[in-house]
């Protein structure tokens, strides 16, 4: 009788996870899961506007050394470099399709002109600045290259006075450039904003 009550007591101890205690672990689990799996798509949408953010900041780029390297060249005076005023300053102050520098050098102004492609064709859509990428072959150059229009892109140029004691500086602006930009296959739209200061002195 002894004998029995030990292996009774023996098979008590060894008892298992209760049915509440497994449908707690399972809800545990899948949360963590879930959390993973949106993780998995937050870097994999990162991932895929990871080219079209990095033209964005090239673009931007472009145009702000333009400027630079037109005040530092003499190029234009420290007057010009605005979109406003009177007279107005040579850059376009509106969202503008990304088109090439035209004789003056200067992206943004009036002179303007459709990009060539690496071949020196017109890029297509009315000019718009385009890439060159490798075809199928993985080499650049060769006749199955592909041509990517930047034709979902625009820039933008403000210039704007800075204040200094309530009262406008002559000697120093803010250059703000923003690229906008649709996403491809998503559809939103995205920007990348620069700012820098340019002064009249060099």
């Amino acid at each position: 009788m002894k004998a029995n009550y030990s292996k009774f007591a023996r098979h008590a101890e060894q008892s298992g996870f209760s049915l509440i205690e497994v449908m707690i672990s399972m809800l545990v689990l899948t949360g963590g899961l879930m959390a993973l799996l949106a993780a998995l798509g937050i870097s994999m949408a990162a991932t895929q506007t990871s080219q079209q953010d990095l033209i964005a900041r090239q673009v931007a780029s472009e145009v702000m050394e333009s400027i630079f390297n037109a005040r530092n060249t003499s190029q234009i005076g420290f007057s010009a470099i605005a979109n406003t005023g009177t007279p107005p300053g040579i850059f376009l102050p509106n969202a503008l399709p990304l088109l090439c520098a035209g004789p003056d050098g200067i992206l943004d102004t009036a002179d303007d002109t459709s990009c060539l492609t690496a071949s020196g064709t017109v890029c297509p859509n009315g000019g718009v600045e385009c890439l060159t990428e490798p075809g199928p072959d993985g080499i650049l150059g060769t006749a199955d290259d592909v041509i990517v229009s930047l034709n979902n892109y625009t820039r933008t140029v403000a210039i704007t006075p800075l204040l200094e004691n309530g009262n406008t500086d002559p000697t120093l602006v803010q250059v703000t450039i923003t690229i906008a930009y649709t996403v491809p296959n998503v559809g939103h739209t995205k920007t990348y904003t620069l700012v820098d200061y340019i002064s009249a002195y060099h």
